[in-house]
């Protein structure tokens, strides 16, 4: 992500579902995403170069498991099976450092999510800090 992307992401936090799970977004939000560097915030695109999905991941300096922070598909491409080729092209983004498993954190109130996670594979671990955690090996 650069900042150029603000101009597109701006919009899609406009959306109530995308707000309320993952924003508001505000500019610091912007400043402290671009000045990361124990991660990434990853734009994924279409074939047509238009961006369908962006997906925030936190890396693990030790290797065991980096983690999905936030994973956000264009609101008005939605239920289209965006998310599984979003996330298929982060999980395989030779960007990221070595790792043997990927984590997810989903608040249990977040139906969607959680039923999304299960649906592309992922584990259920249970409660963590009051989140469920879902996993993946690598």
């Amino acid at each position: 992500m650069v900042r150029a992307d603000w101009q597109w992401i701006a919009p899609w936090f406009d959306d109530d579902e995308l707000c309320h799970r993952l924003g508001p977004l505000e500019e610091e939000w912007l400043e402290h995403v671009l000045a990361e560097h124990e991660g990434v915030q990853l734009v994924v695109t279409d074939i047509d170069g238009a961006p369908i999905g962006l997906v925030g991941c936190a890396w693990d300096p030790g290797g065991i498991a980096h983690a999905i922070t936030d994973l956000a598909v264009c609101p008005w491409r939605r239920r289209v099976g965006l998310g599984r080729d979003v996330l298929s092209s982060v999980l395989t983004w030779d960007g990221h450092p070595r790792a043997r498993r990927w984590v997810a954190f989903v608040d249990p109130d977040n139906r969607a999510a959680s039923e999304f996670f299960a649906a592309v594979g992922w584990h259920l671990d249970g409660l963590d800090d009051e989140m469920y955690r879902f996993s993946r090996d690598l």
